[in-house]
């Protein structure tokens, strides 16, 4: 079995559409994990909005414009007039759906709801347009077994026990379609695995039913070893650890999820990146090996704020970077980067949703400076404290850009450096001039 997930730009179109499917129809078993097509999940947080301020209109508007790109994709993408009807219909019976908020109650709860109708609709038209060209395919509502637990973490137990019930139904059958990116809370309702969730349902889906290999679709040819938006020449790595995935995910790589390997990683299961746009390109294969003695990659993290906290009862005390954790804490705000010395300590965050009560509170105990507009870049490879020579190489790449912070020790796999956000560009082509 393998798992194989799509993007909504690699199902953004009636043509993207049967590329994919011509990709998944392999006589191999598999469950191809889906995305809304692209742009659906931004219009249907605009409708939403305009449902909590009870603009109707504006929520119509919107929900018109969206429905009239579904009628023409079914257009384009059905050749009979039966499947016709039936896309037709199913684009119908969700935008009716969604329409009835404006004549109804609108909540938190009907939000999720709502944001799920993307991810529905794209399974539905896309399993229809497999049958409408004689292959055989089911489809497998996420909704019936993807479910999160009350602290909304994944409920792997529930998710492995339903999910393999319902294949236990299909012994006969190949091919499976389902949702990403939706799932159902512990008490039942419609929810989501928060954007981006859809490589996190592949990685889940893949580690329930032990899966071979899962594969994420996209539209570039795996990871790369810089920004390709910023530097030239940049390369697809072959293959990646895990632990070097999730730093490069976590310091800004888009084209992967930071938490979808995780389940991955647990279960040992490969993961492959793969280009919807080219098939035949290798991608990059994620996995358990490691690779000695080698830096792998660059990876930029933007809207970063430096904190900087300075008390003279630092020297020589206890107990004070206790009292500066929970204070991010209790805000619920994570931390990215840390350095210490005796009389202080500089910290990151890329949330300021509660930075100035964060900055209340530090000041009932030290001065505080905030420097805004930031960005982390993180060099990834093997960085275990024997290799010698990479610091200097990394550092001489960096001599002419001033360096606001650095973290190195915390991770084998991460050196990360805090420069401003005017010295990015010009950081990232200078480490990939001197690092590869």
């Amino acid at each position: 079995m393998k798992v194989l997930k799509f993007g909504g730009t690699s199902v953004g179109s009636a043509e993207r559409m049967r590329t994919v499917a011509g990709l998944v129809t392999s006589p191999e078993r598999k469950i191809v994990v889906l995305s809304a097509m692209a742009g659906t999940t931004n219009s249907l947080v605009e409708i939403t909005n305009y449902l909590y301020k009870k603009n109707y209109d504006g929520a119509n508007e919107v929900i018109n414009r969206l429905e009239k790109g579904y009628i023409d994709t079914v257009h384009e993408l059905f050749t009979s007039r039966e499947y016709q009807s039936k896309g037709l219909e199913v684009v119908k019976s969700h935008f009716d759906y969604i329409r009835s908020f404006t004549k109804d109650v609108f909540t938190v709860f009907e939000e999720k709801s709502i944001l799920a109708q993307g991810e529905l609709i794209t399974t539905a038209l896309f399993n229809f347009f497999l049958q409408e060209n004689g292959t055989e395919s089911v489809l497998l509502p996420a909704l019936d077994f993807m479910r999160t637990n009350k602290s909304n973490e994944p409920d792997t137990v529930y998710i492995r026990e339903n999910l393999n019930r319902i294949l236990k139904g299909y012994s006969d059958k190949q091919l499976f379609i389902t949702q990403g990116y939706i799932c159902r809370n512990a008490f039942g309702e419609v929810d989501n695995l928060q954007r981006g969730g859809s490589d996190y349902s592949a990685s889940l889906i893949g580690a329930a039913v032990n899966a071979e290999e899962i594969q994420i679709w996209t539209d570039i040819d795996g990871m790369h070893n810089n920004d390709p938006r910023y530097v030239e020449n940049t390369k697809s790595i072959a293959e990646l650890s895990f632990d070097e995935a999730a730093e490069l995910a976590y310091f800004g790589a888009k084209i992967l999820h930071p938490t979808s390997v995780l389940p991955a990683k647990l279960a040992n299961i490969p993961v492959r990146l793969l280009n919807t746009m080219d098939p035949q390109a290798p991608g990059t294969i994620i996995s358990s090996s490691q690779h000695k003695g080698r830096l792998t990659a660059v990876a930029a993290k933007d809207n970063i704020t430096a904190i900087k906290i300075k008390s003279g009862r630092m020297l020589l005390a206890y107990g004070f970077l206790r009292k500066v954790f929970e204070i991010f804490e209790s805000y619920k705000t994570p931390i990215d980067m840390i350095t210490t010395s005796e009389v202080g300590v500089s910290v990151t965050i890329d949330n300021d949703r509660h930075l100035e009560e964060i900055v209340d509170d530090l000041r009932k105990f030290s001065t505080v400076e905030v420097d805004r507009d930031q960005v982390i870049i993180c060099i990834v490879g093997d960085l275990v404290a024997e290799n010698k020579g990479y610091a200097n190489r990394i550092f001489e790449a960096l001599k002419d850009i001033p360096i606001r912070m650095i973290s190195y020790g915390g991770s084998e796999h991460n050196i990360s450096l805090l420069v401003s956000s005017k010295d990015k560009v010009r950081a990232l082509r200078a480490l990939s001039a001197k690092l590869f």
